[in-house]
């Protein structure tokens, strides 16, 4: 199949980005190229709200600089919209025929509705949350939406930015304690003024480089051990301390914080101060990063064109179903060995071993689909290639934490290594969680073994329990001697995470 490369020119109020996206085998587009220029377009803004010719010009310089990257690619499509500076633009008609007549670019300019919107929209289909507030600043506005049941219910475009509040705010680069309690108060006479924003007790999703740049510092600050931005939660409290660590450096040590970005040193503390201010007003449950955001909401619509909804079904399953295309995982293997894990985990349910719950089965449904993908890898170091890909690797749909839970279930190959892949993030899970998570593990590599073929010899068991064992029945369809020889020597970790003997009795059918 032939590549199919797509392209997005965001021209934003701050900064002007090209992104260009590779379309997946299952339809979803992956992130390639991402350049950007800092332009700072809201600052050419006069008084009359006429983008200055300077302006003007940034802008072109900006643009045709793009089209040399965009010139190495065969492109299926590009796209080219503006958001707040050209929006708040008296002469955007003329910005507009400028840029077509002097780039191979058509822009479209967004209005704060369709901002606000594509922004949702990359949220719901790039996360599993079905209930929250987003927000989005950028150099000249901030959009705020509310959703529930993944459908947007509220959406508002406010006219400030992380420039355009520093500019009416800041005197100098840094803001002083009263400029920055005048901007506090600024901040919530206007998010009160939403009456449906109010004590939400929702999820509040940042969006964008501002978003980025706080989850990127609180990560660096805190020494964080897995990789990835995306779905990364943070509290109140963080907020808080941000603010304040950044309140207190000079520009030249704050333009050095590692993961603020140089050029946003100057404006991250208006955008710092929208989060938390925001995050109160709503009394949020968390603040979460999404990654995707504008840009990817303008393809989402593209994408789904033709079929009734800009929304994925789900999420999660499109995210697990890239992982098993990526990895060439065997799926009729992966539903029979799901067929037999489901049966030992209904038997051990309906006895009350191991204390399983409905949200177990789910967790190790989920890791039945990718248990041992770094055999795709190396077959030898598999259980670390494993753990390392779904630790560290961006799935759309699960939160950090849920993330690590299925690396540790799907990597598991013994209590030896399992330790050692959970012995940094053992503050994460209470003592009792973390042997939970062991018996799911042990579970499923238990279950792998009874089809260690891939032939579906094993059709289907049952369990008989005592106080101090059990006997797992095992009915086979054809010889099963390679079957019985792998649940032999792999039952031992079932064994220790219950602390019960496990008989095996194959029986052919």
């Amino acid at each position: 199949m032939a590549k199919e490369y797509y392209g997005i020119v965001d021209v934003g109020s701050n900064s002007v980005r090209l992104v260009i996206y590779l379309r997946e085998k299952g339809g979803r587009l992956r992130e390639v190229e991402n350049v950007k220029a800092v332009a700072r377009l809201s600052s050419y803004l006069t008084e009359d709200g006429t983008l200055s010719k300077d302006g003007i010009d940034k802008l072109l310089h900006t643009l045709s600089s793009f089209e040399e990257v965009l010139a190495t690619y065969v492109l299926e499509q590009t796209v080219c919209v503006a958001t707040a500076a050209i929006r708040q633009s008296v002469n955007q008609e003329e910005i507009a025929a400028q840029v077509s007549e002097k780039t191979c670019f058509d822009m479209r300019v967004l209005s704060e509705e369709e901002e606000a919107y594509y922004g949702y929209l990359a949220v719901v289909n790039s996360t599993s949350l079905t209930e929250g507030v987003t927000v989005d600043i950028g150099g000249g506005s901030t959009e705020i939406t509310y959703f529930k049941n993944r459908k947007l219910v509220h959406s508002h475009s406010f006219p400030f930015g992380a420039v355009t509040l520093k500019q009416r705010f800041f005197k100098d680069d840094l803001p002083t304690e009263k400029e920055l309690a005048s901007l506090r108060q600024f901040l919530k006479e206007n998010f009160r003024s939403l009456s449906w924003l109010n004590g939400r007790k929702v999820p509040l999703i940042g969006i964008g480089g501002g978003a980025r740049n706080v989850v990127q510092v609180d990560q660096n600050l805190k020494e964080y051990p897995l990789a990835g931005l995306h779905q990364y939660k943070m509290f109140d409290s963080d907020l808080s301390f941000i603010k304040n660590y950044l309140f207190t450096l000079p520009i030249e040590k704050m333009q050095k914080v590692e993961g603020l970005s140089k050029d946003r040193a100057d404006i991250i503390l208006p955008a710092v101060e929208v989060f938390h201010t925001l995050y109160e007003e709503v009394q949020a449950e968390g603040f979460i990063l999404s990654r995707k955001g504008l840009r990817d909401g303008v393809f989402f619509e593209q994408l789904t064109k033709g079929i009734g909804t800009s929304l994925f079904p789900s999420v999660l399953e499109e995210s697990i179903q890239e992982l098993i295309n990526d990895f060439e995982l065997d799926v009729r293997h992966i539903q029979h060995v799901q067929k037999l894990s489901k049966e030992l985990f209904s038997e051990f349910h309906a006895k009350g071993i191991g204390s399983l719950t409905s949200e177990d089965w789910i967790e190790l449904k989920r890791a039945g689909y990718v248990f041992n993908l770094g055999q795709y890898i190396d077959d030898e170091a598999s259980a670390q290639h494993t753990f390392y890909l779904l630790a560290n690797r961006t799935i759309d749909g699960l939160m950090h934490i849920d993330r690590l839970k299925l690396a540790l279930i799907a990597s598991f190959t013994n209590n030896t290594v399992f330790k050692q892949f959970i012995q940094p993030f053992k503050k994460w899970f209470l003592k009792e969680e973390r042997k939970h998570i062991r018996l799911l593990g042990a579970l499923l590599k238990f279950c792998y073994s009874l089809d260690s073929t891939r032939r579906g010899a094993v059709e289907t068991l049952k369990v008989e329990a005592g106080q101090e064992s059990m006997t797992i029945t095992l009915q086979c369809n054809k010889d099963y001697m390679p079957e019985q020889y792998q649940g032999e020597k792999q039952k031992k970790h079932l064994e220790k995470a219950l602390k019960r003997k496990i008989n095996l009795v194959f029986v052919q059918l």
